[in-house]
């Protein structure tokens, strides 16, 4: 039987399974590919400790994926942590009860790892990406990553505490959302990313992560997801404009119902939209390319690599 390695990826948002079958000379193949919308980062910015019942959900999450990737037959099951992890005083207590309930080594990676995942994924994956002076972004609950590089060589890396979550929590939890407050929203992310060193002029930009794939699935109204369509595929500042207005203007029950649009991502799916359109003005990039696969992949890549 061909070798099979299973990545667990825990963010502030989701936990994302990745199983993967060898095919030979490096090469894998994608057997199953899901995620469980578990927030982990609940209440964390206030808080600054994860919540015992957003720890044990999420903990009893990865040991499900973890007994599913046994059951399946991987050789190999990495699990690792992204911001909510990086920032949780507690962190070592999430890392403790994995290993108790699973029997899985859980690592914390630290921001510039995980922008070099995330591109990694996007050079092995995005058509022209190895040519091109580009700069990807890798944006989820809790950070934003982003790389630059320049002819398939990596130029620079750095990860800021721009995400979802936190910007939900502190300027749109109310639904539908004023006009007042999405402006604030998307003032203040703007202030952020620019202070971070987010700027142009960007020739080609690659977006990835699950607000990014879930606008793009939204543009398709794709009621089943499908990766081959998404990769690849693009988002332009006018795509991301109207799909703002329609997120501010409807409830959550509402957005639930929105084609494309996973129900759990429903109430952070409008600060993700503004972090992507903040990133499209600011470096004057008149769309992002999409890509499917993002930091899971990279690791997967390399996995089968060595």
């Amino acid at each position: 039987m061909a070798p099979r390695k299973a990545i667990i990826d825990v963010g502030t948002n989701s936990i994302k399974f990745c199983l993967a079958e060898g095919t030979g000379a490096g090469g894998y193949k994608v057997v199953k590919d899901v995620n469980d919308i578990v927030r982990l980062g609940e209440g964390l910015k206030d808080a600054g400790c994860i919540g015992a019942e957003a720890l044990e959900r999420n903990a009893r999450s990865v040991a499900n994926f973890a007994e599913e990737a046994k059951a399946a037959g991987a050789d190999e099951i990495i699990a690792v942590g992204t911001m909510a992890l990086r920032v949780a005083k507690n962190a070592a207590d999430f890392i403790a009860r994995v290993k108790e309930l699973c029997g899985v080594e859980l690592r914390v990676l630290t921001g510039e790892e995980e922008a070099q995942l995330s591109y990694v994924a996007v050079m092995s994956g995005i058509e022209g990406a190895a040519e091109a002076d580009l700069m990807t972004m890798d944006t989820g609950g809790g950070s934003t990553e982003f790389v630059f590089g320049k002819a398939g060589r990596l130029v620079r890396k750095f990860s800021l505490n721009v995400g979802a979550v936190r910007f939900t929590e502190q300027y749109l939890a109310e639904m539908p959302v004023t006009a007042n407050k999405l402006a604030e929203a998307q003032a203040a992310i703007a202030k952020e990313l620019t202070d971070g060193g987010v700027a142009g002029p960007v020739a080609f930009l690659v977006g990835m992560g699950g607000t990014v794939t879930s606008m793009a699935s939204v543009k398709h109204q794709m009621a089943q997801y499908d990766p081959d369509v998404i990769q690849g595929s693009t988002l332009s500042l006018d795509d991301v404009n109207a799909q703002i207005a329609d997120y501010a203007a409807k409830t959550l029950d509402q957005r639930r119902e929105i084609v494309g649009l996973q129900p759990k991502r429903a109430d952070v799916i409008l600060a993700g939209a503004c972090i992507v359109k903040a990133v499209l003005e600011l470096t004057g990039a008149r769309e992002m390319t999409v890509s499917d696969r993002s930091l899971r992949h990279g690791l997967l890549f390399q996995l089968f690599k060595a």
